[in-house]
């Protein structure tokens, strides 16, 4: 197993006119929701949309909350907090934390909207934007705060195609945007957690590697929800960490070992590493190994 390093370029031509879009739309709204994966928050912010929304009022939503580690989602909003910037914890298939984000703008807004009614201008909607990168659960937010199914919702990056006001409640209409990554990962780091995460397609960075990198992660942070999910005692990574062999090839060993246990044979007893690689990538995603946070506050 070859460790490959990667720079990355990914900027589909409907990205830029994403970006330029977003740029505009700031213009005509009140306030920024950007929506985070509470997995890995920093790699899920955009640095382009940071600094575009810098002056405008903004809420972090940690969304799939529910598949992170409980004490890293505490440690995250409070990272956040001490920044000053409101933060709620989300998870948009339950609908957990949804209420919370409308008193959050609802809270934001008072002052200006009593400034406004002073004025007479009553009943001014607030205009909220949503913001986030592909696969980061733009859709399925907006499905669960709007109450209805809005907004078209997919398993691939990208799915969100066009521009919509979404009436939130009697206060607040919502504008969805489609995700946009950005130019290029300049960090390796950020490449590999967005690939977890599926927002990097696969054909983009190897499965295999990305796996790999998964697998290395979770024996070095997270080792009882591996060895527990795929029955594997722990003497024997440790055993085979301590192989005089590169620590890659070992790793691939564990790998493999996976392979084995879930019947990814092939013709003369070969584990298909690509297989493997999936179903390891599949079950990270959908919370099948734990709580799991790759990024730390």
């Amino acid at each position: 197993m070859e460790e490959n390093k990667t720079n990355i370029n990914w900027f589909p031509g409907h990205m830029a006119k994403t970006r330029r879009e977003i740029e505009e739309n700031l213009k005509i709204v009140d306030i920024v929701i950007e929506l985070l994966d509470a997995r890995i928050p920093k790699a899920s912010q955009n640095p382009d949309i940071k600094r575009i929304t810098k002056n405008k009022k903004k809420i972090i939503v940690l969304n799939k909350s529910d598949l992170a580690n409980e004490q890293e989602n505490e440690n995250w909003v409070k990272y956040f907090q001490k920044q000053n910037t409101p933060v709620c914890l989300v998870d948009s298939n339950s609908g957990k934390g949804i209420n919370q984000v409308v008193k959050q703008i609802e809270n934001i807004m008072k002052e200006e909207l009593e400034l406004l009614a002073l004025k007479g201008r009553t009943g001014r909607k607030i205009r909220a934007m949503v913001l986030g990168i592909p696969n980061v659960g733009k859709s399925s937010f907006i499905n669960r705060i709007a109450k209805k199914a809005t907004a078209e919702v997919g398993n691939k990056p990208g799915v969100t195609k066009q521009k919509q006001w979404i009436r939130i409640n009697d206060k607040i209409e919502l504008l969805d945007t489609p995700g946009v990554l950005w130019p290029k990962f300049e960090n390796e780091e950020v490449a590999m957690h967005l690939a977890f995460t599926g927002t990097i397609k696969e054909d983009i960075l190897q499965k295999t590697e990305i796996a790999y990198n998964l697998v290395k992660f979770m024996i070095e942070n997270y080792r009882t929800n591996l060895c527990e999910k795929y029955k594997i005692e722990n003497t024997f990574i440790e055993e085979t960490l301590s192989r005089d062999l590169p620590e890659n090839e070992n790793i691939y060993e564990i790998m493999l070992e996976i392979g084995k246990k879930r019947g990814c044979l092939v013709t003369g007893g070969k584990v298909d590493d690509e297989k493997t690689s999936k179903i390891i990538l599949d079950e990270f995603k959908n919370g099948k190994l734990g709580k799991i946070s790759i990024e730390r506050a």
